[in-house]
C-alpha cells in the first residue's frame, strides 16, 4: 500500500503541476514546471518496483529508459528552451529507444493483453515525457494515453489506488493541455493584432 501511495502520489503531483504550469506566466509557470518534474523524479523508483513486481517488463524497461526524458525536461525549465545540453537531448532519446526495444526483445513481441497495455504505457509514456521536454503540448496528449492504459493495467493487477490516480490525473492532462491551447491561440492573436497596428 505504501508502494502505491509512493507511485500515485507523485505522478498525480506531476500532472497538477503540469496544469498549474499552463495556468501560470513567466517566473511563477517556469517554478511549478520545474516542480512538476522533480516530483515526477522522485515517483519513478515507486513506479519500477510496481512493474518489477508483476512483472511487467515493457513498462519497466521504458520508464526506467524515460528517466534522461524527465532529466532533460527538468533541466530545460532550470535554464530555459535551447540551452540544454546537447548530449542530455541525445541521451534522452536513445535511452528511450533502447528501453522500448529492450522491452519488445525480452517478450519476441506483444503476446498478450498486459503487454498491449504496457505498449500503450511505454508509447505514451517516451512521446508524452519527450515531447513536454521540449515544451510541445501534444506530450498530454501522449500523456493521456499512458494513463488510461495504465489505469487498465493496474485495475487488473490487482493495484486499486494506483488505477484510482490515473483516472484523477485524466482532469489534469486535459486541463493542461486545453490551457495551454488557449494560451497559443492568445498569444497568436495578439501578435497578429500588434502587426496589423504596426
Amino acid at each position: 500500500m505504501l508502494l502505491q501511495i509512493w507511485a500515485g502520489m507523485f505522478y498525480l503531483l506531476n500532472k497538477i503541476f503540469f496544469s498549474r504550469a499552463e495556468r501560470s506566466q513567466d517566473a511563477k509557470k517556469r517554478r511549478w514546471k520545474i516542480w512538476s518534474w522533480v516530483v515526477y523524479l522522485i515517483g519513478l523508483p515507486a513506479w519500477l518496483v510496481v512493474f518489477s513486481q508483476k512483472p511487467n517488463w515493457i513498462a519497466f524497461g521504458v520508464e526506467a529508459g524515460g528517466a534522461p526524458a524527465m532529466v532533460l525536461g527538468l533541466v530545460i525549465a532550470l535554464r530555459g528552451k535551447d540551452k540544454e545540453p546537447k548530449w542530455l537531448k541525445i541521451f534522452a532519446l536513445i535511452g528511450a529507444l533502447v528501453g522500448l526495444w529492450y522491452s519488445v526483445k525480452v517478450f519476441h513481441g506483444i503476446t498478450t493483453i498486459n503487454q498491449v497495455l504496457e505498449f500503450g504505457i511505454a508509447i505514451g509514456f517516451l512521446a508524452g515525457t519527450y515531447l513536454l521536454a521540449k515544451e510541445n503540448s501534444k506530450g498530454y496528449l501522449w500523456f493521456l494515453l499512458m494513463n488510461i492504459s495504465n489505469t487498465a493495467l493496474m485495475y487488473i493487477q490487482g493495484y486499486p489506488w494506483l488505477a484510482l490516480q490515473q483516472i484523477i490525473s485524466y482532469t489534469f492532462v486535459l486541463d493542461a493541455y486545453v490551457i495551454e491551447k488557449k494560451n497559443r491561440k492568445s498569444t497568436k492573436l495578439d501578435g497578429s493584432v500588434n502587426v496589423k497596428k504596426s
